[in-house]
């Protein structure tokens, strides 16, 4: 998604610059180190259904394998044209160091009693939201966007990214298994700290917040049924996706301020719907 999210964003001022191919690839390969570094962070032994690096290798070479592919990444920046290679490199550089601190909140997160909803938002926003809005807002550089028009861009990415987080941690918890591709309620088991978590500690009587700390601390065999209770009891379901819609309207806010032709916004508008209205 995020390298055809930097060829969207030049498309929509020009026709592809082929410097927009290298810029996606290291996009693409800057995004897989990161995953192949949190599985081990994460002791996760698979993705997508697959073994994880670190299980099927070893952590060492896990390790060794996500360095080269930053590196690699370097290597297709370092091909595209003199004249846009500093303020490429520049905003690579500030969200790959956003990326990481993201990461290293949601680490943070595991060990708080409780984080608020403006801690998490910043997290998502970190960790998630920076790299698509930066895919978008490289390509918008090569397609010879001009500075406003490349931060509405930025913004409405950043924006679609925590519209997206929203509806990932909804459909995780309220989805339909058969559809969402896994059993819901996998981040309850996990003891994940969620949109959905945060609010319904702050939305709980004394009696649910008590039972929602018991079952955080323990792994009945009824434990995602009682949570789901309570986030139901709470309305969760419905604040969250007022929230989705929140986020969704700021990103279409951005887009809309943009200066090109409304025809050529088309697919992103597309790719936003599709994002927020998807059940998988």
């Amino acid at each position: 998604m995020r390298p055809v999210m930097c060829l969207m964003g030049n498309e929509l001022f020009d026709n592809i610059n082929p410097d927009a191919w290298h810029v996606a690839t290291a996009i693409e390969l800057f995004h897989n180190f990161t995953l192949i570094h949190d599985d081990i962070m994460d002791a996760a032994p698979l993705r997508r259904g697959l073994e994880t690096v670190h299980h099927k290798f070893g952590t060492n070479t896990a390790l060794l394998a996500g360095d080269v592919m930053l590196v690699a990444a370097y290597e297709y920046l370092n091909k595209i044209h003199t004249g846009y290679i500093k303020a490429i490199i520049n905003l690579f550089n500030k969200t790959a160091k956003e990326v990481c601190e993201g990461q290293q909140l949601d680490m943070d997160f595991e060990k708080t009693p409780s984080v608020s909803l403006d801690d998490y938002l910043k997290m998502i926003e970190l960790k998630t939201s920076v790299l698509l809005a930066a895919s978008l807002q490289m390509g918008a550089i090569l397609g010879g966007a001009g500075e406003g028009n490349c931060n509405h861009l930025y913004e409405f990415g950043k924006n679609l990214g925590i519209a997206f987080q929203v509806q990932d941690d909804y459909l995780d918890a309220f989805g339909d298994p058969e559809k969402f591709g896994k059993a819901a309620g996998g981040d309850i088991r996990q003891n994940k700290k969620t949109f959905l978590l945060i609010h319904a500690l702050e939305m709980a009587n004394a009696q649910q917040k008590e039972e929602l700390d018991f079952l955080m601390g323990e792994n009945t065999a009824d434990k995602v049924e009682r949570v789901l209770n309570i986030f139901r009891d709470c309305n969760v379901d419905d604040w969250a996706r007022e929230l989705k819609q929140e986020y969704f309207n700021r990103s279409q806010y951005h887009l809309d301020e943009i200066a090109v032709l409304s025809g050529r916004k088309k697919p992103l508008l597309e790719l936003a719907d599709f994002l927020i209205q998807r059940e998988h």
